[in-house]
């Protein structure tokens, strides 16, 4: 794995930093918020001043049940309040971003400029937007973030308590849609050495539980599903509904199972000014390239754009375009 390979420039960047920061992309989801967490573990170990920035106001079930059990067991400051943790000498600051590798996808794009020793871990591809002046740990043939830190952990003999086990491994099963997606010989060696330190699959379940009315509302977006050339499941919300970015993601997982269907995309508002596009692939057909061209990314199996100040209409429309260029029509 590139993160063991890649040992020791993170070891150089970590041993001469005095304050490490971890942020990972704005909309928590469980792998970014347990390679945080894993992260941070490591780093306590190595007696390192470590903080998780979080700045997203509301947060998809499963990630808000970890941030609330784990209220004051975890460093979690507010992006706005970094100067207070800073350290007088920058060089001495060390800004690690996981699960995701693009500006304007982090918590606090300001943090980018404040601090200048910079790393990047994510499984997602790289991109026109990916961070500059930053050691790229990069390895987009794993299945999560969480499976890179797992195998750090590992390396590093980190003794983790049964809970962030459990962390790690809800991470993975989510990214793997339940070890249906993206899946390899060491995605099933990363969950057995956490069942190992105690990983609770029961309680992994819990952290995926789904609320009633948001699985109800994401079944109205498989009432109009679309295919294109037979192989691409295509469908949008209706403008006047807000989902999560997780919800729209849920439902392009569950478009992958229909017959034939290798890739899908599925667009609604996220915001009250911002629409989102979530992408799956079964691995077959390159979501990303049509991703970039709209300003997203992502990589061989899931990805993402966001829109700001247009209509579920327009983003339709660009994104066929998109995708009738990459088919050649």
């Amino acid at each position: 794995m590139k993160i063991i390979e890649q040992r020791k420039a993170l070891n150089r960047y970590i041993k001469k930093s005095k304050v490490i920061f971890l942020m990972a992309h704005k909309d928590l989801d469980l792998d970014a918020l347990g390679s945080c967490i894993g992260l941070s573990l490591i780093l306590k170990q190595r007696k390192k001043n470590c903080y998780i920035i979080v700045d997203d106001k509301e947060h998809e079930l499963g990630v808000e049940k970890i941030l609330k059990e784990l209220d004051g067991c975890i460093p979690i400051i507010h992006g706005e309040e970094i100067d207070k943790y800073l350290y007088p000498n920058n060089k001495k600051n060390l800004l690690i971003v996981l699960d995701t590798n693009k500006t304007e996808l982090v918590q606090n794009k300001d943090i980018l400029k404040k601090i200048d020793q910079k790393i990047i871990i994510d499984h997602h591809d790289l991109g026109k937007t990916t961070i500059k002046d930053a050691l790229i740990i990069q390895d987009n043939e794993v299945s999560s973030t969480c499976e890179m830190i797992t195998e750090l952990t590992e390396f590093y003999d980190v003794e983790l308590d049964p809970y962030y086990a459990t962390v790690l491994l809800a991470g993975i099963v989510l990214d793997t849609n339940n070890f249906t997606l993206k899946t390899t010989a060491e995605t099933y060696y990363a969950a057995y050495y956490l069942a190992n330190l105690g990983a609770s699959a029961k309680k992994v379940q819990y952290l995926l539980k789904q609320d009633v009315e948001e699985y109800t509302e994401r079944q109205k977006l498989l009432a109009d599903i679309e295919t294109i050339n037979k192989k691409i499941a295509f469908t949008k919300a209706s403008p006047y509904t807000i989902y999560r970015r997780e919800d729209l993601a849920k439902v392009a997982d569950t478009l992958l199972f229909f017959n034939n269907i290798e890739a899908s995309f599925v667009i609604g508002k996220i915001g009250k000014d911002t629409i989102g596009i979530s992408a799956r692939s079964l691995g077959n057909f390159n979501i990303t390239k049509i991703l970039e061209k709209l300003g997203g990314g992502g990589n061989d199996y899931n990805g993402a754009a966001r829109f700001e100040k247009t209509t579920i209409s327009k983003v339709e429309q660009e994104l066929k375009k998109a995708i009738a260029k990459e088919e050649g029509e």
